[in-house]
């Protein structure tokens, strides 16, 4: 690779090398989606004639982030970093941000991956579209006829496939591409694993905290963009104009107001996400179960407490109280199940909600994705993240939603790491990576994270407990499987 210049089949690409890592930052893959293009799906990049400089991140996606509205509608870029050798056929490991589809980038320190390179994988991460320009659905809206649906999954899906042409002219092996997602990206993943347009594109897949229900029908999915036009205070027949015109920085009101309201509205729904189309024509634990991803083999865990993060006395996120539950089931025509819910949850003492929240929305639905994967490849291993830290105990996040990332990643100086491990020795840092981080290093190259790390069985299963003593425990989730059973909800 001379000066760095690499081949791909949008163009010449020119990347720097630094700190013995040789990176190709703000590769653009698709059309800017602005203009006309604006809730259009994602188009190839036209190819450029003169090479490339691949110096710096893209700006992050149209969002609003702690507050701030920021970030761009030209947003869609892939960044590849590998280790600076002459090696090829290397390992690729490539990167889904999560934020709930309404936040995150690639550009977060957090997600720079040069702990994946220097030990030995190609490292990529890549940008999505967010919240109401990637994951709204305004096709049913009258004027909004010619909107696209899953403009922010089809940025997925065509990065995935510019990575699977390309990589091989990074060093890369286009037969060993892994990807990884947590929270809304291990929902992606997940996705991934179910959309028809994916199959082929990777051979393994991680999902740390993924959410395989956040999922609608255009009908369902209306509930929420009802509230974010309430929010906005339009007109049902000035929602194309606005779209189409406005800054859409500004659509953050309505945004908020959704986060604020759909809880109450209809208990237990998800904000919006992908929703069932012809990129996604099957809900994901179901095309799973039909084989859609058959012979992936796959790593897929949860949190211990992944409800701190989100239910809260106001402006929850999920059920707060036993009358939201109630509602909850009501709505959704699972009224017999109340009574053995609430006496199940009940037992849960004051971690009840919290209980609830993590077995509904990441724990049950993460044990039927392995279930369902299992038919198709022994490959499938399940863990849950149990490390309290003092920050978790003190602030009542305990193991927490997101806390496994700061050791899966080897980031030391963020400030999320710096919040999860305060007053903490770093020992306790440094054997966090070793157990997580080095594992997911292993399954990248090797197809195995841990030849002592046994595979998922089904409900009563052995399961990889992180803590300050990982270990392995067989796990019997039979009694929570059984209660929750097939019940669906907001699915039409």
């Amino acid at each position: 690779m001379p000066d760095h210049i690499v081949q791909t089949t949008s163009g010449k690409v020119r990347g720097r090398e630094r700190d013995g890592l040789i990176q190709y930052l703000g590769i653009p893959f698709a059309e800017p989606p602005v203009g006309g293009l604006r809730f259009k799906r994602a188009k190839p990049v036209k190819p450029w004639p003169d090479v490339y400089d691949a110096k710096k991140y893209y700006p992050a996606p149209v969002q609003k982030d702690n507050g701030i509205d920021m970030g761009k509608e030209d947003c869609l870029a892939v960044n590849i970093k590998r280790p600076a050798t002459d090696e090829k056929d290397l390992p690729v490991f490539v990167y889904f941000y999560g934020g709930g589809y309404h936040t995150g980038a690639a550009r977060d320190s957090l997600y720079h991956g040069n702990e994946f390179v220097k030990d030995g994988l190609i490292y990529v991460s890549f940008q999505y579209r967010l919240n109401v320009l990637g994951f709204y659905d305004f096709t049913t809206y009258p004027g909004c006829e010619d909107f696209d649906s899953n403009c922010g999954l089809s940025d997925q899906i065509l990065a995935l496939k510019w990575i699977k042409d390309n990589i091989e002219a990074f060093g890369g092996d286009p037969d060993r591409i892994t990807i990884c997602g947590e929270s809304a990206g291990g929902a992606s993943v997940i996705n991934m694993l179910a959309c028809p347009d994916a199959r082929g594109l990777f051979s393994q897949a991680i999902v740390e905290s993924g959410l395989p229900n956040c999922v609608m029908t255009h009908q369902a999915s209306r509930q929420n963009i009802d509230l974010f036009i309430e929010g906005m205070g339009w007109a049902e027949n000035e929602v194309a104009n606005h779209l189409l015109n406005d800054d859409p920085r500004t659509f953050s009101k309505g945004t908020d107001y959704v986060t604020q309201k759909h809880q109450y509205k209809n208990p237990g729904m998800f904000l919006p996400g992908p929703v069932q189309d012809d990129l996604l024509p099957v809900r994901p634990i179901d095309a799973i179960r039909g084989g859609s991803a058959a012979g992936v083999k796959l790593i897929i865990g949860t949190n211990l407490h992944e409800g701190t993060m989100f239910v809260h006395p106001e402006n929850t996120a999920f059920p707060n109280s036993w009358e939201m539950i109630a509602e909850m089931f009501v709505k959704n025509d699972h009224a017999d199940a109340i009574p053995e819910i609430t006496e199940y949850y009940q037992a849960s003492g004051e971690d009840r909600f919290v209980r609830f929240a993590t077995d509904y929305a990441f724990e049950m639905p993460a044990i039927k994705v392995a279930m369902a994967q299992k038919q198709f490849t022994d490959d499938v291993w399940m863990y849950r993240y149990e490390l309290i830290t003092k920050s978790g105990s003190e602030t009542g996040s305990k193991a927490t939603h997101a806390a496994e990332l700061p050791a899966m990643f080897g980031i030391r100086d963020h400030a999320f790491t710096k919040f999860i491990y305060d007053g903490e020795p770093e020992e306790l840092f440094d054997k966090m990576k070793t157990d997580i981080h080095d594992k997911w290093v292993r399954f990248a190259k090797t197809g195995d994270p841990d030849p002592e790390w046994e595979r998922f069985e089904g409900t009563c299963s052995p399961v990889l407990i992180f803590d300050r003593e990982t270990r392995t425990e067989i796990l019997d989730r039979s009694r929570m499987m059984q209660i929750w059973g097939d019940m669906r909800f907001y699915e039409e």
